[in-house]
Parts: structure tokens; sequence; C-alpha cells
């Protein structure tokens, strides 16, 4: 079941309070933090270093869903423990599924660079949005979390008319900042982007396709995902035979297969990427840190030795 605002303006009252506002993930928080400004605060349900695929809502944070006025996620396919959740909400409810909306730039795991429309208009209803082996990381991608400001922005407008000009305001300078986040951490990868990197699991394939970085491979294909005894075996000769400059390990797993698979080849192990951000403080510059400390944690490696 898919989860995007629906009703229609006349038939959402103005609320006597700022909305309440619940989000899954940390880079979505941010997005939403952004939007509210000094309005209010929205509810971040992961918990910092906990692992988005494997968690549990507490009680407090299950009323948390039912009771809010909107919820705003990636979608099941990343966050399926908060899909039940929202099976509690009352029927209308106001609930903005990013991966799902209008205008989001969606790509299935294992989409060659290219494979899409790479010009980010936002106009991408060719998809389809069947989701079958959909890669739902898709804030790794700027144009995405630029595109996202606005439909907060509206939906947030929605219930709380009043208000819609700051919303609108907040949007727009956040999307700005995004913009030059986006030029600086382009510069930070220009030097080393052509160099291959092997990462963890599957999950930068919007961010390096964004950026032009070049994917040797990953441990594991999917989320929590646990690579076979081939896969394995076909990687380790990549990296022997020079396939690669970097391996990365994730936050949240275990480095250890990184290290082994990385020993006796001659390949820099790197430091821990994050993509969900779940080791940053939450807040409304975390969306801006994720992106930023990526980068930097590719470029250093990358460039070691040079």
């Amino acid at each position: 079941m898919r989860y995007i605002m629906t009703f229609a303006l006349a038939s959402a009252p103005a609320l006597a309070e700022v909305p309440s506002v619940v989000t899954d993930i940390p880079p979505v928080h941010a997005l939403v933090a952004q939007v509210m400004g000094e309005l209010g605060q929205p509810e971040l349900l992961l918990a910092r270093g906990a692992d988005e695929h494997d968690f549990q809502l507490r009680p407090s944070q299950a009323a948390s869903v039912a009771g809010a006025d909107l919820v705003v996620w990636i979608g099941p396919e990343l966050t399926p423990w908060l899909d039940s959740a929202l099976m509690t909400r009352p029927e209308g409810a106001a609930v903005l599924g990013l991966l799902d909306a209008p205008g989001t730039f969606a790509r299935a795991y294992g989409d060659p660079a290219g494979g899409h429309d790479h010009g980010h208009d936002h106009d991408h209803d060719d998809h389809g949005h069947a989701h079958d082996g959909i890669d739902p990381h898709a804030w790794l991608d700027p144009a995405n979390g630029r595109h996202w400001l606005g439909l907060i922005a509206e939906d947030l407008s929605r219930l709380d008319p009043g208000n819609a000009a700051t919303y609108a305001a907040n949007a727009s300078a956040a999307a700005e900042q995004i913009v030059a986040l986006d030029a600086e951490v382009a510069a930070i990868l220009a030097p080393v982007k052509d160099r291959p990197i092997v990462t963890f699991h599957a999950a930068y394939d919007y961010f390096a396709d964004h950026y032009g970085l070049a994917l040797a491979g990953s441990i594991a294909l999917g989320d929590a995902a646990s690579p076979g005894a081939q896969r394995l075996k076909q990687l380790r000769a990549t990296l022997e035979a020079g396939g690669a400059l970097c391996i990365f390990p994730e936050a949240q797993h275990d480095p250890a297969l990184v290290t082994q698979m990385a020993e006796g080849t001659g390949v820099r192990v790197g430091g821990a990427l994050d993509p969900v951000g779940s080791t940053l403080e939450p807040g409304p510059d975390a969306y801006a840190a994720l992106l930023r400390g990526m980068a930097e944690t590719i470029a250093d490696c990358l460039s070691e030795g040079s």
C-alpha cells in the first residue's frame, strides 16, 4: 500500500496549532525541520545509532504515528516496520511517501548510469512506479532532496494555511542551500570520481550516478541482504585484479568482512559510510552533513598516496 497526500485543499481546515509531524529517518527529518523552521520541530522515529532495516517502534512512537497530523517517510521499501503502524491512522490522515511522490527520481537496483533521465527536471512519469526492486535510497540524489522540500511545504500548508508563506519561504531557502551543497560535494569528488570503489552494500547508486563516481561493486546487493559465497569470490577476484582502489565499510555493520575482503589485495579500507545518517546529530543540518561527510570520506581514501 502506498501513502501519498491525496485530500483536497478545501477539505483541510486550519489547525489551531502548527501541525505535529513524524518522520522516519534522519535525512527526511532534516528536510522537514528546514521547512518547519522556527514554527515547530518534527519527531524522528529512528534513534541515533539504530539500523533502519531492523527497528521496532516503542509504544510511545507508535502513538505518535497514530496521532500525528502528518507523517513523512521514504516508503515501505526502506522502513517496512512503519508500514503497519500507518494502518492505525484515521482514514484520510495525511501521509507523504516520498519515494512514490510525483516528480521523485526513482531507480531500480542495478540500473546503469544513464538508464534514466538524469536532467533532474522531475518529470519522471515514464517510470510507472512499479517499485519491483526499486532502490529506496533516493535522498542520496540531492535533486530529490531539493524537490521534496517543495512537497513538504505544500502538505504543511494544506494543514496550516496560516503559515503557508513561511513554509514556502523556508523551503525556497533550503533549496538554495542544497544547490550550494551540491556544488560543494561535486568539487570534493571531482579530483577522484574516476577512481573505482567498492561499498558494503548497493545503497550508493543515486549518489554515484549524480556525481559520476566509479562503482566497481558492493559486498551485499540490497538492504539487509547477506552476500553468498559466489558473490564474495567474484568480488575478491575483482579486488585482486586491481578493479578498485578503496573499499568502504558501513555504519551499523561489522567491518570485519570488509577487512577480510581487502586483505592482501592492496585495496585501501576507507572510513565507514553512513548513507542514512544514523551516526549524525539529528536536526536541520543533518542532510548537508550526510552528503558532505560521505563525499569527504570517499575522497580521503581515494586521495591517499596520490
